[in-house]
């Protein structure tokens, strides 16, 4: 899977095979940010963190994001949502 197909696959009903890290970045870009937090909030590594920063991002909530990003050892980016979704994706492909 590369990030082409990752969002060819949004047009599904269903999340492709894969992590929960994954599956949390697909529900957010379904426009189902509440499912995506769920899947991702109670996961205690960097990389869960990291998808937490973002969603908490794209919510508006920068002061929880800066925290998140912090316990995933990042700063909060400069580039768009769409692009650090690209990137977190591409990540975990």
């Amino acid at each position: 899977m590369n990030l082409l197909s990752f969002k060819q696959s949004l047009i599904n009903s269903e999340p492709p095979q894969g992590s929960v890290y994954l599956k949390a970045l697909w529900y957010d870009a379904k426009a189902d940010w509440d499912k995506a937090h769920k899947l991702i909030q109670d996961i205690e590594d960097e990389n869960a963190a990291w998808i937490h920063a973002y969603l908490h991002r794209k919510e508006g909530d920068i002061s929880n994001a800066d925290y998140w990003y912090r316990r995933a050892g990042k700063k909060r980016p400069s580039v768009s949502l769409e692009k650090e979704w690209e990137e977190i994706v591409t990540a975990f492909i």
